[in-house]
């Protein structure tokens, strides 16, 4: 019984070995990567178990970040430190809104990330080149958002992070680069989150959802950021999706809000640790 019971164990062994060597030769690193938690739904706030807060978030160098790329942590901190708060729009661009975030942007000098689908940015060029004049920066957002992409093959989550990825660097021109990657729904997993730091990008989570996707009102989107804010410095907003006439008012309420605070706008870490 012991004998069959350590053969079970060397066949498991040699198994989870084959499969890591597969992986490594697709993602093109020599490491095998961290298979930790999976933190779908768990950027919203900071997580005790979040892979990404470990010593390999902040060393390009460690196993699952290959030498010259980014981490492979989802970031949630902020370049700028301190009382900075991070900016983060999602599912645009959008001919009708994004122009709307931007100005209200432009009214506090903020900056933000503007987290992009690649179809809506291969369809408004203009609107990707305005967001990376105006000084703020790309993220991949996946070609389709499919919030369920965590429980898809591997060769889905290239697809749909690399196509998109090319989409917005095409649309933004001039050499513009994506500096992170933000799965739909948190739908993040070691393997995309590899790939996204390999190409790159640095995976990007969220600490205080606005919740202005379900439309409760600008008072109350307002109210959920000032709430929230002591969980960490990156906000969620959106440019796209729908009608976002409430979005549009509540981000001008909260950096008016911001701004008396003394607080500023920053950008979320790419090289640095994700806390």
């Amino acid at each position: 019984m012991a004998r069959t019971h350590m053969k079970d164990v060397r066949a498991r062994v040699a198994v989870g070995a084959a499969a890591a060597a597969v992986a490594a030769t697709i993602w093109g690193v020599t490491t095998v990567v961290d298979r930790g938690h999976d933190t779908r739904h768990q950027n919203v706030s900071r997580q005790s178990d979040d892979p990404g807060k470990g010593a390999d978030a902040a060393d390009p160098a460690a196993p699952g970040n290959p030498v010259g790329k980014v981490p492979d942590g989802i970031a949630h901190a902020s370049e700028s430190g301190g009382d900075a708060v991070n900016i983060t729009i999602d599912d645009g661009p959008d001919p009708t809104w994004t122009p709307k975030v931007l100005a209200v942007l432009k009214k506090y000098d903020a900056k933000a990330v503007f987290c992009m689908i690649g179809p809506q940015a291969k369809d408004h060029p203009d609107l990707v080149k305005k967001v990376v004049a105006d000084g703020h920066r790309l993220c991949d957002h996946t070609l389709d958002h499919n919030t369920a992409m965590d429980h898809k093959p591997f060769t889905y989550q290239q697809q749909q992070i690399l196509d998109a990825k090319k989409m917005i660097e095409e649309a933004a021109g001039g050499g513009a680069k994506v500096e992170y990657y933000r799965a739909p729904g948190g739908a993040f997993t070691p393997e995309s989150r590899a790939l996204a730091a390999a190409n790159g990008m640095r995976p990007l989570g969220w600490n205080i959802d606005s919740k202005d996707f379900s439309k409760p009102g600008a008072a109350a989107i307002v109210n959920t950021v000032k709430s929230e804010l002591g969980n960490g410095p990156t906000v969620l907003f959106h440019d796209g999706g729908g009608n976002r006439a409430q979005t549009v008012e509540a981000l001008d309420q909260v950096l008016a809000w911001l701004k008396d605070q003394g607080r500023p706008t920053g950008f979320p870490v790419v090289t640095g640790p994700s806390a």
